[in-house]
């Protein structure tokens, strides 16, 4: 490697890929030789295996370049795509971060179009599988639907939400972990501080060895991460606000149904055992009250966790200052 610290830090997860070790391995060094040595630029790969099952930790044992570039980290127990991600995060070095799967699906040649729209100034280059080779009705379609909820639930437009070919500054990915299946949601992260993002399309190729780990299960965990999502970026400073609207809303139930309980009793002779409006009335009042007072207790943790820490809720991106000032 060149210079101290590498510029380029490749990540990728691997969990039961013993039969796509190799060619990965000569595929990926083969691309980062042709995309990093024209640019004089220097690079990681880190290689987490994720608990496998198989002979994935042997194999990387054998098979790994007996060079300071090529890094390996084994998980005692499968802690899933997003955890190993993260490890491999947490022990890059390079100033640009690229994960990647490591089942061959997606084509280490694409590196260098991320890099390209790094070097135009985007803080974020995320991957778009235009033309998927995977089964449409158990991935296609789903991925779709899901991309399409993510897009307007977080109001961050992107087709491809699932691609783990992408490429990051390592600014935009400080002050957040990741959790649960949140890998997906970096972007997101990255415009929360007003990182520019762009989606670039991308080569993907059907799997040959192996098989996939991930089915239709998934879309649930995705959908429920994405809520924890939307909540961290937009209300993690002020979570009254998503409290007090889950709260007034309950109470505006709560008043219509005794307006037409009332109604109902004073117009139409029903008497209110009569109806379960009176019910409605009592639950949607006290649901209101329990709400407002999560929210004003959210409240509190919240600025118990701010200023114990010592975080800031604001971010700089650049801070100037004239000469000879006080």
């Amino acid at each position: 490697m060149q210079g101290s610290l590498p510029n380029i830090s490749i990540i990728i997860p691997l969990y039961n890929e013993e039969e796509n070790i190799e060619p990965l391995i000569n595929e990926l060094s083969s691309a980062l030789r042709d995309i990093c040595t024209p640019k004089k630029q220097s690079y990681e790969v880190i290689l987490i295996n994720d608990g496998s099952s198989d002979n994935t930790s042997e194999k990387l044992q054998t098979l790994c370049p007996n060079e300071d570039s090529w890094k390996t980290i084994n998980f005692s127990k499968n802690r899933g795509q997003t955890q190993a991600i993260m490890a491999g995060i947490d022990h890059s070095c390079g100033e640009i971060i690229v994960p990647m799967d490591g089942d061959l699906q997606n084509d280490p040649n694409d590196i260098k179009i991320l890099l390209d729209a790094i070097d135009e100034g985007y803080e974020v280059a995320s991957g778009w599988r235009k033309n998927r080779k995977d089964v449409f009705w158990t991935k296609v379609l789903p991925s779709r639907i899901a991309n399409w909820l993510i897009s307007w639930i977080s109001g961050v437009k992107l087709k491809d939400y699932g691609c783990t070919l992408k490429a990051y500054k390592k600014s935009v990915l400080g002050g957040f972990r990741l959790y649960g299946e949140m890998h997906r949601f970096v972007p997101i992260y990255a415009d929360w501080q007003g990182a520019r993002i762009k989606e670039v399309e991308v080569n993907h190729r059907p799997r040959i060895n192996g098989k996939s780990n991930y089915g239709l299960r998934r879309i649930f965990k995705v959908l429920l991460d994405l809520l924890v999502v939307k909540f961290l970026t937009q209300y993690d400073g002020k979570p009254i606000y998503m409290f007090g609207i889950a709260g007034f809303s309950f109470f505006t139930i709560s008043f219509f149904a005794g307006v037409w309980a009332v109604y109902l009793k004073f117009f139409d002779n029903t008497p209110f055992i009569s109806t379960p409006l009176p019910l409605l009335f009592t639950l949607g009042f006290i649901t209101g009250v329990i709400c407002i007072l999560m929210g004003l207790l959210a409240e509190v943790l919240i600025r118990i966790y701010y200023e114990s820490l010592n975080k800031k809720q604001y971010i700089i991106d650049d801070e100037h200052k004239k000469k000879g000032a006080l």
